[in-house]
């Protein structure tokens, strides 16, 4: 659980989180676009995600495509749920 908590406290995966909840597989470059951020810091804050088990990995050719984890259980899954969309209220509330 530590793991998993530890986690999702960043900001940046909380924001890399949001773009992989769409059920969709993103590569490590969209990811970096869109979060201004390099490679290095990127897949250093993915391999944090896919060891706590949130997220899972597919190597293409010199890509690696993320996703969120099918497996994850219900629960953890609600969390990650609960914190974005409360991240999104946030956001609204402070704009």
């Amino acid at each position: 659980m530590q793991d998993f908590l530890t986690a999702i406290a960043d900001p940046v995966r909380r924001a890399a989180l949001h773009i992989l909840w769409d059920d969709s597989e993103h590569c490590v470059c969209e990811l970096m676009a869109k979060l201004d951020a390099t490679q290095s810091r990127m897949s250093r804050h993915m391999k944090a995600l896919k060891l706590a088990g949130i997220v899972v990995d597919r190597r293409d050719a010199q890509w690696v495509r993320y996703r969120r984890n099918p497996a994850l259980p219900a629960e953890l899954s609600a969390i990650i749920e609960a914190v974005l969309k409360a991240e999104q209220l946030n956001e609204r509330n402070v704009a």
